[in-house]
This record gives structure tokens, sequence and C-alpha cells, in this order.
């Protein structure tokens, strides 16, 4: 066949099968989360006398089953600590009177939302002849300029581009293991200043140290770009196809930037922190508006992600340098030719 010949009908219809499973494929990665999202062992407080608190939670797993993990609390002041701890993502809180529902925004707006219905359900029930009133404290909110951190969530994808195009340009445009390493760090860093600037000084999404949300967005472009560099190493481009994968089929959709990990569906949200772009949104809200409290899992994730990216680099750069020495080894005995006799 040559190639003014018409393509075989067989082939026309393997593509469209093959774009078929693709986009079912992705469209399945990025709108499971959404589509199957609820509220499911969130954790939370609840301060108060015992007698109330048995009261509240009883109604709580009686509307809600299986909503909610309830750490019980003897105060308000035992309550917000664990909030600004990032123990919990609010409280509900029977100490004073009538109920407080206790927030955290910055943590997960989605979160806070659904307590606040809580709060209007309970006052409620406690005395629906008396209107829907209930006091909320939102102990870490969002800015005033993002008040709904679409900022953070819009950023998840980003984040997980960086770090992949960093892979595939530097395995393109740079030779040398070492070259690779050092201008993806470049880029790690440089990209941090310019990503986090926006988001803070630019769009109001971020509070806190402008370097140190540097620092955390820099370790999780980081710990992206190494880990597929590395498998490029290893496998070629097999092994960036391998690495884009994991990273934005699988890390993106389960991040639970967008709302909170406890609220993907099933083991999702858990399995979403043991990669990059969970982790790395979960450290950048820890470090930006709760001081860094709740940021130990994330960066020993990021760590060792990036440690691991590191280890295939120097693997495949190692081999590369024997293969290279074997061929220069056997290159003057093909080439050689006999002397006459």
């Amino acid at each position: 066949m040559t190639e003014t010949d018409p393509t075989p009908w067989p082939k026309v219809f393997g593509a469209a099968a093959l774009l078929t499973v693709i986009i079912s494929v992705l469209l399945t990665a990025f709108a499971w989360p959404s589509v199957r999202s609820s509220v499911h062992d969130v954790p939370i407080a609840v301060a108060g006398p015992a007698a109330a608190v048995e009261q509240v939670t009883s109604a709580l797993e009686a509307k809600m089953p299986d909503a909610f993990e309830v750490t019980v609390v003897a105060d308000t002041a035992a309550a917000e600590q664990l909030i600004l701890d990032r123990e919990v993502y609010g409280a509900i809180d029977l100490s004073t009177g009538a109920p407080q529902i206790l927030t955290a925004s910055a943590a997960s707006a989605s979160v806070a939302q659904t307590l606040q219905g809580v709060g209007t359900a309970l006052s409620q029930a406690a005395a629906p002849d008396a209107g829907t009133t209930v006091t909320v404290r939102d102990l870490a909110a969002l800015p005033a300029d993002d008040p709904r951190g679409a900022g953070l969530a819009a950023a998840a994808l980003p984040l997980v581009m960086s770090g992949m195009l960093t892979a595939v340009l530097m395995t393109r445009l740079v030779r040398g293991t070492g070259r690779r390493i050092v201008g993806a760090l470049a880029f790690a860093v440089a990209g941090g200043l310019a990503i986090t600037a926006i988001l803070q000084f630019w769009f109001g999404s971020l509070d806190g140290s402008y370097l140190t949300n540097v620092g955390a967005i820099s370790l999780t472009v980081a710990a992206t770009s190494f880990t597929l560099l590395g498998l490029e190493s290893l496998l070629g481009y097999p092994g960036l196809g391998l690495g884009a994968v994991i990273m934005m089929l699988i890390g993106n959709p389960l991040s639970g930037s967008a709302t909170a990990p406890e609220m993907l569906p099933g083991w999702s949200g858990a399995l979403g922190q043991l990669l990059p772009p969970g982790a790395g949104g979960q450290l950048l809200r820890s470090v930006a508006f709760f001081d860094g409290h709740g940021s130990a899992h994330a960066i020993i994730v990021l760590a060792a992600w990036l440690a691991v990216g590191l280890a295939l680099c120097v693997a495949g750069g190692v081999r590369s340098r024997r293969t290279a020495a074997a061929i220069t080894a056997e290159a003057p005995k093909e080439t050689a030719v006999p002397l006459a006799v």
C-alpha cells in the first residue's frame, strides 16, 4: 500500500474505537470523583456536656450515617485547638448553651458549608418556632479577595502540568542527568516564585508567608517533575506516559483540592493524599492558613516522591553511561580492518 492509498476501513474503525476508550477514561477520571462526592468520615469535634454531646452525635448518625468521625472534647478552647491544628475540619460547640458552629473554610469551604447546614438543622430541632439563627465562627477564613477558594482549587491542575512540562522539556532539550536535575530544580524554584506571586498578590487566594508558600509549591512541582524524569530515564517515553497517568489521571482528580479528601468516594481520597497533587494541595493550605500545622504527612509524601525520582534519575544515568561505555569499547573491534599478509 502506497501513501496515496486510502486507509483500510478496519484501521479507521480501530482509531475511532481507541478514541472512544480514551475519552471514556478521561471522563471517568475527572468526573467520577465529583459526581460521587459526599460527606463521609469527615473528622469534626463536638464540645459540651456528655448528655448534650450524646444527643447531638446520635442525631447526626441518624440523619447523616457515617458522615462524620466525631472527637468529643470538653470545651470550646479544646475544639478550637483541634481545628487550628488541622486535626478536624470544624466543631459543634454545645458548651455555651445554644449550639455554636466552628468552621475553617480555608481547610475546606465545602465542609464548612455542610457544618453550617448541620447547625441550622440543630437549631430548628431545638426550637422549631424560634427561627433558624445559629452562631457560626470561621477560625481560618479564606481571603476576602477569594472567599470561595476558587484560586486554590483551580491551581491544582496547573501545578501538575508544571511538573509534567518540566520533565518533557528537560528530556527533549537537555542532555546529561546532572544537567536535567539542576534544570528541573531551577524551574521548581522559579516556577514556585511565579505561581505563588500570582496566587497571593494578584488573585488574593493565599495568606501567610510568601516564601513559605513558595516552598510548598516548589516542593510539589519538584516531586512531580523528578518522578517523571526518573521514569523517563529508565523506561524512555513510555515512562513519561506512565508518570502522566499517575499524576494527571489519578493524582489530580483524587487530590481533593476542590472539596476535601474525605468527601471523595471510597478509598480514593486516601489514595490521592499519597500522590504529589493531593499532598501538595494539603501542604499549601497548611502553610498558607494554619501556620504549618497538619503539614507533616504532606511533606513526607512529597519528599518520598522527590527522593524516588532522584534515585530513578541517577539509576537511569548510570545505566546510560554503562551502555555508552560498552558501545565505545565494542566500536574498535567492529571497525578494525585486517592487515594484508
